[in-house]
């Protein structure tokens, strides 16, 4: 395949997804040109699952007020009880979930790349389901793997093991780990309660993420054998409010 086709269904995914861009910085180019296996660092981003689960039931019930669906179409009440159309995600059900994984992201020291071969190698269902307990939705996995893993230059199995294995190297401050009512917390705070619980891990190698006023993210970056690194252009882009809500961990 040409790299002129490889670049427009790169783009036809993208539209067909419709997710909004998650990596840490905007892409800029390099050199290497989206080459799997070619990188500097990786991002393990850390989604605080409560946030994500308050914002989708905000966007849930607009559609709810608006009585339309996803496609701007007027529902009927019995369409909208049984929820239409809309999923809900695994991840909001009664399981309390805290902070999980939202997807270990190769990195160049400017910019990352993406989807490095569209389409991916195909995913099996053993596969997506062994990463649940760290990744709680399927759509999210495969999403992953399309976007940030191919450009690994791993095999899917080998790829997902290191996710776990990164998972691993990084431990959650107590506070964070069921809290049962919200905590307000300053970006600096959240940084120095991860800096404390991880030896190692420098100022300039974390970033805060958030959406609104909610903290939505922590990115924490690693070398490509998994030890701690800073990241001067991650680090610049994180969230700049001054204070933070974290919404509590469902069913805590």
């Amino acid at each position: 395949m040409s790299a002129w086709w490889r670049g427009v269904l790169a783009g036809v995914v993208l539209m067909g997804l419709g997710v909004a861009g998650s990596g840490p910085a905007a892409a800029q180019p390099d050199r290497r040109q989206n080459e799997p296996g070619q990188f500097d660092f990786y991002v393990l981003s850390l989604s605080w699952s409560p946030s994500w689960c308050a914002a989708a039931a905000e966007r849930r019930d607009g559609r709810e007020r608006d009585g339309r669906d996803r496609d701007g179409r007027n529902r009927s009440d019995p369409d909208r009880e049984r929820g239409g159309t809309e999923r809900s995600d695994p991840q909001c059900g009664a399981r309390p979930f805290s902070f999980v994984v939202h997807g270990l992201w190769p990195q160049y020291e400017r910019g990352f790349p993406e989807y490095c071969q569209v389409p991916a190698p195909r995913l099996n269902r053993e596969q997506v389901s062994a990463m649940l307990d760290l990744m709680p939705s399927p759509r999210l996995v495969f999403h992953q793997w399309d976007k940030h893993g191919v450009c690994s230059g791993l095999s899917a199995r080998a790829y997902f093991e290191t996710v776990r294995k990164a998972r691993a190297v990084i431990k959650i401050p107590e506070i964070y780990h069921e809290p049962a009512d919200p905590l307000t917390v300053t970006p600096d705070e959240i940084e120095e309660a991860f800096v404390k619980a991880n030896p190692g891990l420098p100022r300039t190698g974390i970033a805060v993420g958030c959406s609104r006023n909610r903290l939505s993210e922590v990115r924490i970056c690693l070398n490509r054998e998994l030890g701690f690194r800073d990241c001067p252009e991650v680090d610049r882009r994180a969230c700049r409010r001054e204070r933070l809500t974290m919404p509590p961990v469902r069913g805590g």
